[in-house]
This record gives C-alpha cells, sequence and structure tokens, in this order.
C-alpha cells in the first residue's frame, strides 16, 4: 500500500523546478561577448560565464550560445524610445553620376572566390576599387546614400581602402559610424575633421568656438581620433598643433608621444626645432630617436650641425695618395653627447659596434657636409671616390639612407647611376630596396625614364619593386619598356605565373591607351620546342585578362566624367 504524500514533502519537485529555471534564467543573461571569448580560447582556459547542473562546461557553453542565439535574433526588449539621432551633416558634394553609381555598386558587390586557384580572364574588381575611389574623390564627388554601408564594411575589411572611402564617404560617414560599432574605425580616422576658423577672426585662426571644440577633443578622445584630430590639424596650421600637442606632452604615455612626435612630419620647420631638442631628453628611447630623426632632416639644426661635425672626423680624403681616397676612422666609443642626439649604442645582431655608430651618424649629417670637406665636389663626384680598406659599403649604405631621410634629388642620382648598371657595379652599388628607396626622391618622369631603362637593360624578373614606386598611370616609355619585356617572356615559352605580381601592377598601373597595342598579344601564340607545356594558352588568358582590365579602367574614367 502506498504512503500518500504529505504537505512537508510537496515542496521537493519545485524546488528541483526552480534550480532548472534559475539555469535557465542564467543561460539567458550570460553576455554574448564572454561566452564568444571562452569558445575561443576553449573552456579548459577561461571558465564559461554560466553553469548548468549536472552538465560539464563545454555543453554548458553550448547550451547558452544556443539561448542567446534564439534571444539575439527574437528581438529586443521593449524599452522607452531613444531619442531621434541628429540628421547627418550636408555633403555640398555632387553625387556621382549614374552610371559610375553602378559601377560603384559593382565593384563593391565583388569577392574573391573560394580557394583561389586561375583568375581567367576576368578583371580582378577588388583591386580596381582603390583606383575608383581615388578617381572621384580627385574629381569632387561624394558618394551615394544607399551604397555607403556597403562602401564601409569594405573598408571596415581592407584598411587600404580607409583614407579614400572615408574621404569620398564624407560627413555621412561619421554619423554612421555613431550607429553602428562595426564603423567605428571612421570616428577614427575621418579626414578633416578639424573645426573651421571663424570668418570674424581672420585667416588662419580659429573662432572660439572651434578652438574650444578642438580642446574637447584633443582632451577626451580616444587615442585614434586624437592622432586623426593631430594630424589634420598640423596639415592646416602646424603651429596651433605643435602647440596642442605641447600642451599635455608631460602627461603623455610613451607609445603615445611617439605617435604624436611623428605627425610632426607634416610641415617640418626650424619653428618645430626648440620642442624637438627638448624632445632629445625624453625618457623613452625611441621618442628621442624619432626626434633626433627629425631634427636631422632640417639641414640648419643644431643636431645636424653637430652630426656633421662628428661624421666629418670619422671620414676624411686623403689627398696624398695618387689617386684621392676617402679613408674612414669609425668613432671608439658612443659618449652621452652622441646617445642624446639619437645614435642607439647597442648594434643589432652581426653588426660591430663601430660600424654601427658610424652608420647612423653619417645618416644623420647633412649630405652638403661632404661637398664642403671634399673641395667643393658635386655629388656624383663624391660617391665615385674610391674608399679604403673595405668601408665602401658601410659608407655608400649609410649615403643612401641620408639621401632618401632628407628627399636629395642630386644624391639620390648620383647614389642611383646608371639603370644598366648591375647592383655591384653602380656608383653607389646598393641593393634593389634601396634603389626603389633612392628613386623616391626624384622628379615622377625622371624616376619613370630609370626604371624603363632598367627594365630594358635587366627584364622584369628584378623590376617589381621598383615599379611600386612609379607614379601611375605609368609613363609612356615606362608602360612600353613592361609590354616589350612581356611579350619576350612569352616568347621565351616561361609560365605568366613567374611575372604574376609585375602582370598584377601592369592592370592597375599602365596607361589605358595601352590596350589596343596589347590586342596582338591576345592570341595563344606557337609555342618553341624548350617551351613549357601550355604556357601559350596561359599567356593569352593573362594578355586577355590586361586589356580587359585596362578597357574597364578607361570606361571608369569615362564614367566619372560624365
Amino acid at each position: 500500500m502506498s504512503t500518500p504524500t504529505t504537505p512537508a514533502q510537496a515542496p521537493a519537485p519545485r524546488a528541483h523546478e526552480q534550480a532548472h529555471a534559475d539555469a535557465a534564467a542564467d543561460l539567458a543573461r550570460a553576455p554574448w561577448e564572454d561566452l564568444v571569448t571562452a569558445a575561443l580560447l576553449g573552456t579548459d582556459r577561461r571558465t564559461p560565464p554560466v553553469a548548468v547542473p549536472g552538465k560539464d562546461a563545454p555543453t554548458a557553453l553550448l547550451d547558452a550560445a544556443a539561448v542567446q542565439t534564439v534571444r539575439r535574433r527574437a528581438g529586443l526588449r521593449p524599452a522607452p524610445a531613444a531619442a531621434r539621432p541628429e540628421p547627418a551633416a550636408e555633403d555640398p558634394r555632387p553625387v556621382v553620376p549614374p552610371a559610375a553609381r553602378r559601377r560603384l555598386a559593382t565593384l563593391l558587390a565583388d569577392r574573391p572566390g573560394p580557394g583561389g586557384g586561375r583568375r581567367g580572364a576576368a578583371p580582378d574588381l577588388m583591386e580596381l576599387l582603390p583606383q575608383w575611389l581615388a578617381l572621384a574623390n580627385e574629381r569632387g564627388f561624394a558618394a551615394p546614400p544607399e551604397l555607403l554601408p556597403a562602401l564601409l564594411s569594405a573598408a571596415r575589411g581592407r584598411t587600404d581602402l580607409r583614407p579614400q572611402a572615408l574621404a569620398f564617404a564624407g560627413p555621412r560617414a561619421r554619423w554612421l559610424a555613431t550607429l553602428n560599432a562595426d564603423w567605428k574605425f571612421a570616428l577614427r580616422a575621418s579626414p578633416g575633421s578639424v573645426p573651421a576658423p571663424g570668418p570674424q577672426d581672420g585667416p588662419g585662426t580659429p573662432d572660439a568656438r572651434a578652438a574650444e571644440e578642438v580642446e574637447r577633443r584633443w582632451q577626451e578622445g580616444l587615442f585614434a581620433e586624437r592622432v586623426a584630430l593631430l594630424t589634420t590639424l598640423r596639415a592646416q596650421d602646424p603651429h596651433a598643433a605643435r602647440e596642442l600637442l605641447m600642451s599635455t606632452w608631460t602627461t603623455e604615455r610613451a607609445e603615445d608621444r611617439l605617435m604624436f612626435l611623428d605627425s610632426l612630419r607634416t610641415g617640418l620647420s626650424t619653428a618645430d626645432e626648440p620642442f624637438l631638442e627638448r624632445a632629445l631628453g625624453d625618457r623613452s628611447r625611441n621618442v628621442r630617436s624619432t626626434a633626433a630623426e627629425l631634427l636631422s632632416t632640417l639641414p640648419g639644426s643644431a643636431l645636424a650641425g653637430r652630426m656633421a661635425e662628428r661624421a666629418a672626423a670619422c671620414v676624411t680624403l686623403d689627398g696624398t695618395a695618387r689617386t684621392p681616397t676617402l679613408a674612414v676612422e669609425p668613432p671608439h666609443a658612443c659618449d652621452a653627447g652622441m646617445e642624446r642626439d639619437g645614435v642607439v649604442p647597442k648594434p643589432p645582431a652581426g653588426r660591430g659596434e663601430r660600424a654601427w655608430w658610424l652608420g647612423q651618424l653619417l645618416e644623420a649629417a647633412p649630405l652638403a657636409t661632404w661637398q664642403r670637406t671634399f673641395g667643393d665636389r658635386s655629388p656624383a663626384e663624391v660617391v665615385a671616390l674610391p674608399v679604403a680598406d673595405d668601408w665602401h659599403g658601410e659608407l655608400h649604405a649609410a649615403w643612401c639612407r641620408a639621401a632618401v631621410r632628407q628627399r636629395d634629388t642630386g644624391w639620390s642620382r648620383a647614389l642611383l647611376g646608371a639603370p644598366s648598371a648591375t647592383e655591384a657595379a653602380g656608383p653607389g652599388a646598393v641593393s634593389l630596396a634601396e634603389r626603389a628607396k633612392l628613386l623616391t626622391a626624384l622628379p615622377a618622369p625622371e624616376r619613370a625614364a630609370w626604371v624603363a631603362g632598367f627594365i630594358d637593360a635587366h627584364g622584369l624578373s628584378e623590376a617589381f619593386q621598383l615599379l611600386g614606386v612609379c607614379a601611375v598611370p605609368w609613363a609612356p616609355d615606362l608602360g612600353r619598356a613592361v609590354v616589350d619585356a612581356l611579350n619576350i617572356a612569352r616568347d621565351a615559352g616561361s609560365y605568366p605565373w613567374s611575372f604574376s605580381g609585375v602582370m598584377g601592377l601592369a592592370e592597375r598601373c599602365l596607361d589605358p591607351a595601352e590596350a589596343v597595342r596589347l590586342d596582338a598579344l591576345t592570341a595563344v601564340p606557337d609555342e618553341p620546342e624548350n617551351a613549357s607545356p601550355g604556357a601559350g594558352g596561359y599567356w593569352s588568358e593573362a594578355f586577355q585578362r590586361l586589356v580587359t582590365t585596362l578597357r574597364l579602367r578607361a570606361t571608369m574614367h569615362e564614367e566619372l566624367a560624365a
């Protein structure tokens, strides 16, 4: 005979049910971000934010993720209506023409295919998007409002797109970023966001409200927002930017001081020297080094004079020999004055101390020092002087770095030498990487002519770095040199994959007018006996893609010119 349940025994099942109800509530309350973190790190390394009686941690985590997923999809909990956001600022620029609007939608919709593989003859639309944005900004157009979400999402995934994308998106980008956390990068990096001066105060002088807004954002903004603010203000008013930085300099963290100091490269002048001299005494070695580098680019600065004196004591001209020769005597010690002026005392692994110190002195000394010291010789004549005791490589490598830092065209030209010379035979005997940096100091037409001469002499196998520093679109002579070299490589029977990098650059940089000349190369050529199997077909496909891309670029220009 069964025993009847007494009232005292009744709460037991209800307590069990209450425990399950409490566990379900815990699952619903678990923060989504904490669940994601535990899932990524693993429950062994990160305890999940929930615990379910009778279940292990991984199962409890999955249960909580399932409950939270349903809650996130089901909608929002009712709440008082928020205030309507203020309208976005007006963008006075005209929206792109209809044909260009449709083109932008196509470019934004393009996605890379899964798994890579052969590209076929179709253009790579994603690689054309930066060029389209640059052209639209150059012509003063605004983005179509309906495409702003896709544009910001594309810029979120590609940092190289952000400057052009945010300039094109205009003030609406910042407005949308306040409403969607996925686009918060626009708040940190939007260009041109410094309040404009008031007309009543005269040109170049901010009115009181603008100055207060700049000060508020400098004091309250996130680090990246402050960097963007300082960079933009520096481009508009270098003095005001320097004063703003000085107002909080002593309270900033070392890593922040370094980034802020780097923004002074824009508009650098002798007016910045007193502040930079004080920065030479900074607690951070990186800050000291950056301050020294900036001062060394000012030929008349006190630091440049000190470095010139030290460097001249290390490199002298021996006129007693039959042929005038440069004699090198590196410093024997790195004293406190050298350290304060940015010389790093400890060399990297594999470098001797004295050679390391010498290189830093030569890099920071004004290049005009050597022309005065060596009898008013020209840069080419100085570079051509023989160097004693195997110091040639160290000396010329340091001069290359100095020419790049000081943007000295004459020295860059002398160190580059003739494009037909090999790396070891040129007057500067510099590597391809150093040549690419030296080229950036030359005017664009001279740069293109030098690289064209290099390709004519050496082919394309070593030209990729050099092509990357040439102005777009490539000059006619450079474009013809690249096409001729590609044609020679095709006739040699090798696969085009060895030149895929150059071919990709050609698609983006070759003048679209070259498409007519390239038509003849799209046919499948007769393969020579020693050719790689099927190479002709691959070359035909590559040239078809190149021609199609060039014609598409020409169409893009026409659409944006409407």
